[in-house]
Parts: C-alpha cells; sequence; structure tokens
C-alpha cells in the first residue's frame, strides 16, 4: 500500500530552520499570497483579495509540495483609498517588500518563486513586477512569476459571466461565496458606472458609489466552486510549463 498523501502545502512560519534547510535541496516552489486591505461594497469584506489569495495559493501549493510564505494582506489600493477602512500601501513600499522578500529567498537558497495576489490594482501589479525584476536582475539563477488569480479568473467574463463584471461584483462575490459565506453580507448592490476610461483622476471613487463593478446579486458558492477550480487548473499548468516541475 502507498504512503499516504500528505493534505496542503508546507507554511514556513510552521518550519524550524532545519526542516527549511533540508527542503531547500529539493528545490521547492514557494508562493507569496499578497491581498489587500480595501474596500469591496457594502456585501462584501475589507479582506476579499487576500482570503481568494491564499486559497487558491493553499490548492496550487498542495499539488506541487510548495512552501507557502505568511500571507500579506495589504497593497497598493489607488482608486478605493477614500473608501472607509481601505489601507493602502504606497508604490515603492510595496515594491521594496516584493524585491527584498524575493532577494532573501534567493539568499537562502529558493530558485523557484510565485508571487500571487488577489488584488489586481495597475498600481499594485507594476510594483509586484518592478521589485521582483529588480530582484531577478540581481539573483539571476532565480526564477520568480508574478501574476493575480483574476488574470486567470477574469478569462470566464463573456463567457460564463458577463463582460462587465468586475470589482465586488458576481466572480467576486461567488468566490468568497464558496471559500468564506460566513462574511458575505445578504444585500448584495449592483455597480454599473466606472471612471472615464484613460482619465487620471485625484478621486475615482466617486465614479463609482456603490464601489462595485457588475451585479453581485447573481453571485453563488456554486459558481464560486466552478471559478477558483478553473483558476486552480489553469495555474498549475503555468507552474508545470514555467518552472519545469511536475505535480506531487
Amino acid at each position: 500500500m502507498s504512503a499516504k498523501r500528505r493534505e496542503g502545502p508546507l507554511f514556513l512560519e510552521e518550519l524550524t530552520s532545519t526542516e527549511f534547510a533540508k527542503l531547500v535541496k529539493k528545490k521547492p516552489l514557494v508562493i507569496i499570497p499578497f491581498g489587500s486591505m480595501e474596500e469591496h461594497g457594502s456585501h462584501l469584506p475589507l479582506g476579499t483579495d487576500a482570503f481568494q489569495a491564499e486559497e487558491i495559493a493553499r490548492r496550487v501549493g498542495a499539488e506541487f509540495d510548495a512552501i507557502l510564505c505568511p500571507p500579506i494582506r495589504y497593497g497598493e489600493c489607488r482608486s478605493t483609498r477614500n473608501y472607509p477602512g481601505t489601507l493602502t500601501l504606497t508604490f515603492e513600499t510595496v515594491q521594496a517588500m516584493a524585491f527584498e522578500l524575493v532577494s532573501e529567498l534567493a539568499r537562502n537558497g529558493i530558485r523557484r518563486i510565485m508571487i500571487l495576489t488577489g488584488h489586481a490594482g495597475s498600481g499594485h501589479m507594476a510594483a509586484l513586477r518592478l521589485g521582483a525584476l529588480r530582484a531577478v536582475e540581481k539573483n539571476r539563477e532565480v526564477k520568480v512569476m508574478v501574476l493575480s488569480d483574476y488574470d486567470i479568473a477574469y478569462d470566464l467574463r463573456g463567457k460564463e459571466f458577463p463582460v462587465e463584471d468586475g470589482h465586488g461584483g458576481e466572480i467576486e462575490t461567488s468566490r468568497i461565496l464558496n471559500i468564506r459565506p460566513s462574511l458575505v453580507r445578504k444585500t448584495r448592490p449592483k455597480g454599473t458606472t466606472r471612471p472615464p476610461e484613460y482619465m487620471v483622476l485625484p478621486d475615482p471613487e466617486r465614479h463609482m458609489p456603490t464601489g462595485i463593478y457588475g451585479d453581485a446579486a447573481y453571485g453563488s458558492a456554486r459558481k464560486g466552486r466552478t471559478i477558483d477550480d478553473y483558476v486552480v487548473k489553469k495555474l498549475c499548468e503555468l507552474v508545470e510549463r514555467n518552472f519545469g516541475i511536475r505535480r506531487a
């Protein structure tokens, strides 16, 4: 009889220094989940982005016996900063965090790193990518992948979900109903307005009074499972292709 498969990834903060050193020799994938503390309408929690990234990181990590770093639940949230509860870091801080975390993992002998963020704001993504790029330029032997799970989830817009769905809408509400249903409020708003295209605005949130894009009322846990299954499948394929490793 084969040995029982260990369930779930390894969590960095639960390892001893000696255990970590042994694992490094196996050339593991390390995942750094990022999120944000950000407004997501009146129906979703401020930690929505972090919850999604952590769930996907856990599932993908289990497929590859990866090591998961402690999640970072803050990000650069320029377009929602004036909503109550949004706590935004600066671009420079997010960039520095990505650079220093990748550099420190590289110093410890890690060569395969994924930064997976549930927050996909343009400034936030640019900061993460620039920080990772600086680290890779410094440590040429390291492979780093930076993406948001929404880079994949939004493939489903125009297919199973409306093209105009977005922040706090049907897709995001469905995903939280799947993983943290007790945190989704019963009354779910609809958002139909967006800031003017290509405009640089000091207060873009005034163009989206409900704080969301799309109709959250159509969200469901079943849809959320479908979305997350799709994201995990596609992300595992990317890991195999980009890092040249097979599932455990």
